[in-house]
C-alpha cells in the first residue's frame, strides 16, 4: 500500500484517532503536544491533490477507452424516435425556464 492510500485510510476516519500503546501518529503528533497543525493541513492538501489526480487519470481512461465506438449516438436516436423528450430542445429549457416550481425549490 503507498503512503497517499495509507494517509486517506487515516484521514477518511474522521479525524478519529486510534493510539496504540507506545506509538504515536508520525504525521499528526500525540495527543498531548496538540499534533502538528501544519503537517496536518499539508497532508490534508496532498490527500486531495492526489485525488483529484486519480479522478482525472480514471475519466480520461473513460474518454479514451474506445473513440470509435459510437454506441450512444444510437442509443438517443433510439430514445427521440419513442417520443423522449430531448432535454436540450429549445422547448424543454424554455418551460424549464418559466416553471415556478423549480425556481421555489432552487431558492431563487
Amino acid at each position: 500500500m503507498d503512503i497517499l492510500s495509507k494517509l486517506a485510510q487515516k484521514l477518511n476516519f474522521k479525524n478519529e484517532k486510534s493510539v496504540i500503546t507506545g506509538m504515536s501518529d508520525p504525521i499528526c503528533g500525540t495527543d498531548s503536544d496538540g499534533g502538528n497543525e501544519f503537517l496536518k493541513k499539508m497532508s490534508k492538501h496532498a490527500l486531495k491533490l492526489h485525488e483529484k489526480q486519480c479522478d482525472i487519470k480514471n475519466f480520461t481512461k473513460l474518454v479514451l477507452s474506445d473513440p470509435e465506438n459510437t454506441s450512444h449516438n444510437e442509443i438517443v436516436e433510439q430514445l427521440l424516435k419513442e417520443d423522449v423528450l430531448d432535454p436540450l430542445s429549445d422547448k424543454v429549457i424554455e418551460e424549464l425556464s418559466n416553471n415556478k416550481e423549480l425556481w421555489d425549490d432552487l431558492g431563487l
